[in-house]
């Protein structure tokens, strides 16, 4: 016998499922299985072990290795589910090729899908990044009918072949979510009956998606007024239970949000901590470009966390994995199953966390699969010819390898075509603010975060494309905001916080803050500014000029940004959207590029690239500071007024340990 029910679903649509209530269907107690739960996360269209910032191959990420770890995992875990955690379709110059330079038709597919189906994905969700292109292009590339007026449903377009889930973003219209909710993937596993017979056991899995409710703040532009966001503690209390009711033996979350255990708030970017109370058996998150379970890291975010096993990977009792990004790393979560009580049962003294990267112990990289190369040959080179249109030359080396040193020649050139930008702009649209001062603001975005091979570096000679993409990584558009002086120097305060307290007279210290993101360490071009990192985190702005005086608290200026900042992105104090006054549909690297071109695309040091905006105040400390960068670059530091005490220690993976002097 069984039991069955029909549940109100998507835009009106019946959701029926059927659970066995009969023993005759049920497996015998004590019958126990094993499954691996598989997880990518934060791939960013890195499709390929190539980085097309700098027209070379790396091998340190891509999914093509990546893919070599799934098929490893697959033969040592039979009974395996693949699953991704988003972020997929934007992050490299593939992804603007495919999306903006020679747009992806309905016919085709996106070359990460098809990589991704050629793996047999069993589901994935939806990170904040994939809303970066807009909601027609999103709905194109997975095939969804968002059910919008102003956008056209696909019929028939290239898309996943394997359910995308997103429970907590909803049309505006119909209140109903604009991708399935969830999904119940019926399986039949190998187990182990209790006289230690080999048996096949149906398991329905119940795969959820999440995606940080901020995304209305990042993306303002591309949804505001067609689909709003909800709090994920609320949305997991809501579907669970259906997917339970439907029969889910085991429910998987799939949290694009990294672990945040403060007080819960529905508009949170991190929510994931406070799923694991919502009655799910597995949690896969990501987001935050990290790795958990990180056993033995000390600077590890996740040490000491409240309720936090780093070591064993639980979070509230709950198994938990982030499989780092970039497909740098696999995420293996081992669960155990029992069947007690007529259910299955997770048994977590047998369940096992883990995360495998391609890096193998020698230093060496494990091998790429070719068969991905060749799925995604032809948009890997229309990339490759895309981004080596010509824009210009540099008479300098533009790099970020101690830009969080004060080193401004990857950031001024930015901060320079953003603020001729929003002059502009303002001069031409609103007149009534063209008395007022425009400054800009830029940050280091690859200054290490993610490895050894994530920094900016342009050399001297021909700029092209993919130069520009390098120094302005990511797909935003220039906003502006209106503030006083009082929100310039609490702007910088939190900026600030990427170095960690430094006490005068000790030695051996790291000076910088590893959990705070260098997309947020905000560089403002048009002022001038020390930073006193002895101070506390809040005090630590000084001598703060504009013009040679000290900033009026009360004197107005405009900073241009991007959109991500100046909706709120990276918790900026009073930055919230409510002082923008310049939304422009143009993308910063774009106006970048326009600027270079404008000035004839020749570009020399003394005017594009030696106006430091800010120091530090000088500081005695014994033997120097820890400060992390690329191995033999040396003479770039000295270029750029950094004080260096003896020579680099390598660190065997392409970076060094320098020790700056804070005193000079």
């Amino acid at each position: 016998m069984k039991k069955c029910l029909a549940l109100a679903g998507l835009a009106g649509v019946v959701l029926s499922g059927c659970s066995s209530v009969s023993n005759n269907n049920q497996p015998a107690e004590g019958t126990t299985v094993n499954v691996a739960l598989l997880e990518t996360t934060d791939i960013h269209q890195n499709v390929l072990s190539y980085d097309y910032y700098k027209l070379a191959a790396n091998p340190s990420f891509g999914l093509e290795r990546a893919a070599t770890l799934i098929q490893q995992a697959r033969a040592q875990y039979p009974n395996n589910l693949l699953l991704d955690d988003g972020d997929l379709i934007q992050g490299t110059a593939l992804g603007d090729y495919q999306a903006v330079v020679n747009p992806v038709k309905c016919g085709d597919t996106l070359a990460v899908h098809k990589v991704m189906n050629y793996l047999k994905y069993d589901a994935g969700t939806i990170g904040n990044h994939e809303f970066n292109y807009g909601l027609p292009f999103l709905s194109q590339v997975t095939n969804t009918n968002f059910r919008l007026s102003n956008i056209q449903a696909p019929n028939g377009c290239g898309a996943p072949a394997y359910p995308l889930v997103l429970a907590n973003v909803a049309n505006l219209s119909d209140k109903q979510p604009i991708f399935k909710p969830y999904a119940i993937l019926s399986r039949t596993f190998a187990g182990t009956a209790p006289d230690g017979s080999s048996v096949q056991v149906p398991v329905k899995v119940g795969v959820i998606g999440f995606t940080p409710p901020t995304i209305m703040d990042w993306d303002k532009k591309n949804l505001q007024g067609q689909v709003y966001t909800n709090g994920v503690v609320e949305t997991a209390n809501t579907y669970i239970p259906k997917m339970r009711q439907e029969g889910a033996d085991l429910v998987v979350a799939l949290s694009h949000g990294g672990l945040d255990p403060s007080a819960y708030s529905p508009t949170m970017e991190n929510g994931s901590w406070h799923l694991t109370k919502t009655g799910i058996d597995a949690l896969l998150i990501g987001h935050s470009h990290d790795i958990f379970p990180n056993p033995g890291a000390a600077s590890s975010q996740f040490n000491n966390m409240q309720g936090v096993d780093n070591s064993k990977g639980f979070v509230n009792g709950v198994p938990t994995v982030m499989g780092g990004n970039w497909g740098n790393r696999l995420g293996v979560i081992k669960l155990t199953l029992k069947f007690t009580g007529g259910k299955w049962v997770v048994q977590n003294d047998k369940s096992a966390v883990e995360t495998r990267s391609i890096r193998n112990a020698d230093g060496s990289y494990v091998a790429a699969d070719p068969n991905v190369s060749q799925l995604a040959a032809a948009e890997h080179q229309g990339t490759i010819n895309y981004v080596k249109t010509p824009i210009g030359t540099t008479d300098f080396e533009m790099n970020t390898y101690f830009a969080l040193l004060g080193d401004v020649s990857a950031i001024q050139i930015v901060n320079m075509a953003q603020k001729a930008y929003v002059e502009n702009y303002v001069k031409t649209n609103l007149p009534q603010y063209a008395n007022i001062p425009v400054l800009s603001v830029s940050a280091p975005f690859k200054a290490g975060r993610n490895g050894a091979s994530d920094y900016t570096d342009v050399a001297p000679g021909a700029v092209a494309i993919n130069n520009a993409a390098d120094l302005y990584l990511y797909p935003n558009t220039v906003q502006a905001v209106l503030v006083k002086g009082s929100d310039i120097k609490n702007w910088l305060e939190r900026a600030a916080q990427m170095f960690n307290t430094i006490a005068p007279g000790a030695a051996g210290q790291e000076l910088i803050n590893s959990n705070f993101q260098v997309f947020n360490f905000d560089v403002m071009y048009g002022v001038k500014y020390q930073i006193d990192v002895s101070q506390p985190v809040g005090s630590r702005i000084v001598n703060l000029t504009y013009n040679g005086s000290a900033i009026d608290p009360n004197q107005q200026f405009i900073v241009a940004t991007n959109n991500y900042r100046a909706s709120g992105g990276g918790n900026f104090p009073g930055i919230d959207g409510t002082k923008t006054i310049v939304q422009a549909p143009d993308a910063n690297r774009d106006v970048l590029i326009q600027y270079i071109k404008d000035r004839g695309g020749k570009l020399d040091q003394a005017t594009y690239g030696a106006s430091r905006s800010w120091s530090f105040v000088k500081i005695s400390t014994p033997g120097g500071v820890v400060f992390k960068s690329i191995d033999g670059k040396q003479a770039i530091a000295q270029a750029a007024g950094v004080s260096l005490i003896g020579s680099p220690k390598p660190n065997g993976d392409g970076t060094a340990t320098y020790m700056v002097d804070l005193g000079q």
